[in-house]
């Protein structure tokens, strides 16, 4: 059994990301449950998805110290989803910095040394620019599949057809644009 938690803030398509990954999974013949879970989505808070693939799977549930992998689509999601994360267990995660109110308004200081706290717990972190990959190829939104990309990359999924499943879930007119961050965010992972 593999545990996944995928982390981020509303509007980064953390949803999206497991729908893709879970299809992916179903057609290499795994028994996928995912679990979506949304704080203040629609106000730029935490949204977690919880997915655990393997022969049989009961729930889809994730308790603290059980994901194998954490995918973090911001720095502060990845601390926060700390506590998830197995001993031996692996961060993909984007080097973006997303502020919230209350460091915006001065009341809380953003933590820029995360990626060193995170690397202080964890055995593997793997930092990716998944959202200058997105703004380089034009389009923000495509930073999840970038991410996809690279945790597809660290999870070495072979014999998918991540083409066709991109293009299965993601708008006609952006497929190429989500294959190409695909592309470049597996790319960005094996080069780590």
């Amino acid at each position: 059994m593999t545990n996944i938690l995928l982390t981020g803030v509303g509007g980064q398509g953390t949803i999206l990301t497991t729908k893709i990954l879970s299809a992916a999974l179903v057609k290499l013949g795994y028994d996928v449950k995912m679990s979506e879970i949304h704080g203040m989505s629609q106000r730029g808070g935490t949204v977690n998805t919880q997915l655990r693939y393997g022969e049989k799977v009961y729930a889809p549930n994730i308790s603290q110290g059980e994901a194998d992998l954490i995918v973090a689509f911001e720095k502060v999601e990845a601390l926060r989803a700390l506590p998830y994360l197995k001993k031996g267990g692996t961060i993909v995660m984007d080097d973006r910095e997303i502020y919230s109110m209350p460091v915006l308004i001065g009341a809380q200081e953003y933590p820029h040394n995360a990626v060193e706290l995170l690397k202080e717990t964890a055995d593997s972190v793997i930092v990716i620019p998944a959202s200058r990959i997105a703004e380089e190829l034009g389009n923000i939104k495509v930073q999840n599949i970038c991410l996809l990309g690279a945790l597809a990359g660290t999870l070495e999924l072979n014999g998918v057809d991540w083409n066709a499943i991109i293009a299965e879930n993601v708008p006609a007119k952006t497929v190429s644009l989500n294959q190409e961050a695909f592309k470049r965010g597996r790319e960005s992972a094996l080069s780590v």
